[in-house]
């Protein structure tokens, strides 16, 4: 990759690009951030992704002071544990998610969990938390099927992107984010701010104090928890990743899952080439394959 770097220190302008760019961006500089991030966080971008990743990066340029993006990945090359680079993983991260998104898994989760034994603490993992939507819908799923406040469940909500992590944590969020909500689990589950925060809820404590928020990098080669889980949502996030990732991250999944898991997916996502280890129950939802 330094051969390519230090084709990108000239940092020249490829055909046709707009000479009204902050900063030169050339197709060199571009595939040196797809190595880069695929080495880095597994995702694969995309060649119509080149526009996101200047827009996204140029923005730390300028909060770093590099001249330019050969400076600033050259920066990045030389110390691989500089802490820019989780800056870097952050802006390339895609977090598009919404509370109760592909509803349909909801129902599947709450009859799964009723069939645990009773005084079992039921244990979920929400494997790409973003700013804390999925899991929240996840506890707030619990809650009803317990119909308590306090019901035996922890969940671990993990993502790569920390700044995700800490809206998350916060639990703050405008309450356009909950037009698709009944006004029944507003009432149940939300706190509405007044005057300077009027217009934004907060997550109530009891639902916050369900969810342990965590940084993981799902290519990370081992998993720091330990299971066996209910069941782990995973779910658009495999399309970022070619399917030999995919397959990776699946063989570290499958153990800590118990048997009888639940293993939530995107509804983009196909798995075929996986079947050795898990098997399609449901849609978009997966369970162990036993051996």
């Amino acid at each position: 990759m330094g051969r390519v770097l230090t084709l990108n220190m000239m940092n020249t302008r490829a055909p046709g690009e707009q000479s009204t760019r902050e900063y030169a961006f050339s197709s060199q500089d571009f595939d040196c951030v797809k190595k880069m991030i695929y080495a880095r966080a597994g995702i694969a971008l995309a060649e119509n992704r080149q526009e996101m990743v200047y827009t996204r990066l140029s923005r730390r340029l300028r909060a770093t002071g590099a001249r330019g993006f050969g400076e600033y990945l050259a920066r990045l090359e030389r110390d691989n544990r500089d802490t820019e680079w989780e800056s870097f993983v952050n802006a390339l991260t895609t977090n598009l998610t919404s509370f109760f998104r592909e509803e349909h898994h909801f129902p599947i989760l709450a009859e799964h969990v009723r069939k645990r034994q009773p005084g079992q603490t039921v244990k979920l993992w929400c494997s790409a938390a973003s700013t804390g939507e999925e899991p929240y819908s996840m506890a707030m799923t619990m809650v009803e099927t317990f119909n308590s406040l306090k019901p035996p469940v922890r969940i671990l909500a993990t993502d790569i992107d920390t700044e995700v992590l800490a809206v998350a944590r916060e639990g703050v969020y405008s309450l356009d984010k909950l037009e698709s909500m009944s006004p029944e689990r507003i009432r149940r589950f939300f706190l509405k701010g007044k005057n300077g925060t009027a217009g934004y809820v907060r997550v109530r404590q009891e639902l916050r104090d369900l969810v342990a928020f965590r940084p993981l990098n799902l290519l990370d080669p081992r998993y720091p928890m330990r299971g066996p889980f209910d069941a782990i949502f995973c779910r658009n996030v495999m399309i970022y990743f070619d399917k030999p990732t995919q397959y990776r991250i699946l063989q570290k999944f499958v153990p800590l899952l118990n048997r009888d898991g639940l293993l939530f997916m995107g509804h983009s996502e196909v798995f075929q080439h996986a079947s050795d280890l898990i098997r399609l129950i449901d849609r978009t939802v997966y369970r162990p394959v036993v051996k």
